[in-house]
């Protein structure tokens, strides 16, 4: 982990403090990036409707069909449903373009083989961004990007490490099955890429919640932490299938880059993540870029269908996970995934805007 050059390293050691007092504080992250520009979040219906000549520098056009009267459920998108009403997103958000709901065994399958294997059903978040970078295409270096310092300047209260394709599971166990890429080994076969395994603790008040779920239940245990694996790489314009990044981005300008981060395992929630970041040149101005951002993020099905269980406990009737994954619940907190997806993946847009700016 670098240490931040700012006053909020402090602030963070000070909220351990406090969180060890008992003040359930989330450490706060987002604005210890001092040398980086700040950016803004303007809500719109759609990012891709949006005039790329329109947007002004500073602001970031964001849209992932959350906002007010929104619920959980309604805000996530059946698999299925995302995969025939937007196929140019799933052919580039999807963890490799022909990727499908896995069929996995059921768990109680060992002890009653009459138990048939089953579609592991998945729900998506996809948020979406555009902003502009002040610079020319070509004064961009994204291989520069690809790198742990990069990753950790995003968002400190997650830590990672480098791994090697030798480290990459066998993708035999219910969190893997599926995911293994059928073109090529996960961490192999890019010219610029690192592989990474990282670790995210919630914060807050959420692992007091988790602890008493554990206590309630005869079941599998809910971890308090999230621990993930991923691939970042950067991607040049031979690498790249420029018509179709053409027709996500909705503008017409040759594809410059694309840089990417696929979270192709993990331990609980989510089946698959993807962050996908399309660098175009700007179509009236030469000396600036467009950014299409998008991170789309597979929720277990499973999950969501725990409610049930949860609101049956008066105490945990705030902790639904379609609640706490959506940012509707009093045990959301801080700036990180704890937060909740939208503002997590706002503020994940917003500091990353300002790295491309600034550096």
């Amino acid at each position: 982990m670098i240490d931040l050059p700012c006053k909020t390293t402090r602030m963070r050691r000070a909220a351990v403090l406090a969180a060890i007092a008992g003040a359930w504080l989330a450490a706060p992250w987002s604005h210890c990036l001092a040398q980086t520009p700040d950016f803004r979040i303007d809500n719109v219906n759609a990012v891709r409707k949006v005039e790329a000549t329109r947007l002004t520098p500073g602001a970031i056009e964001f849209s992932d069909h959350t906002g007010p009267g929104t619920s959980g459920e309604t805000a996530l998108m059946p698999f299925d449903d995302w995969a025939s009403r937007q196929p140019i997103e799933k052919k580039f958000l999807a963890p490799f373009p022909n990727y499908v709901e896995p069929v996995i065994n059921s768990e109680d399958s060992a002890a009653d083989p009459a138990q048939k294997p089953s579609t592991e059903k998945l729900y998506m978040y996809v948020a979406q961004a555009r902003f502009v970078l002040g610079k020319a295409p070509g004064a961009i270096d994204l291989p520069h990007y690809v790198a742990l310092p990069f990753l950790q300047k995003i968002d400190p209260a997650v830590k990672h490490t480098l791994i090697s394709a030798a480290d990459v599971p066998a993708f035999k166990d219910k969190a893997g099955i599926g995911n293994a890429n059928p073109d090529r080994k996960w961490c192999t076969g890019l010219a610029k890429s690192i592989c990474i395994a990282s670790t995210y603790k919630f914060e807050g008040k959420i692992p007091l919640g988790i602890a008493l779920v554990n206590k309630l239940r005869d079941s599998k245990k809910v971890a308090d932490h999230i621990d993930f694996q991923s691939e970042l790489a950067a991607l040049s314009p031979d690498d790249l299938d420029q018509t179709g990044l053409r027709e996500l981005t909705a503008l017409d300008t040759p594809i410059a880059g694309v840089l990417q981060q696929s979270i192709f395992y993990v331990n609980q929630i989510m089946k698959f993540g993807k962050f996908f970041a399309v660098f175009q040149p700007h179509p009236s101005d030469p000396d600036k870029t467009i950014v299409t951002t998008f991170m789309s993020l597979a929720i277990k099905a499973r999950v969501l269908d725990e409610k049930r269980e949860f609101e049956k406990v008066p105490v945990l009737r705030n902790l639904v996970p379609a609640q706490v994954l959506m940012g509707q619940s009093s045990f959301n907190s801080g700036e990180s995934i704890s937060a909740g997806l939208p503002k997590y993946a706002r503020n994940e847009i917003r500091t990353i805007a300002g790295l491309l700016q600034g550096n």
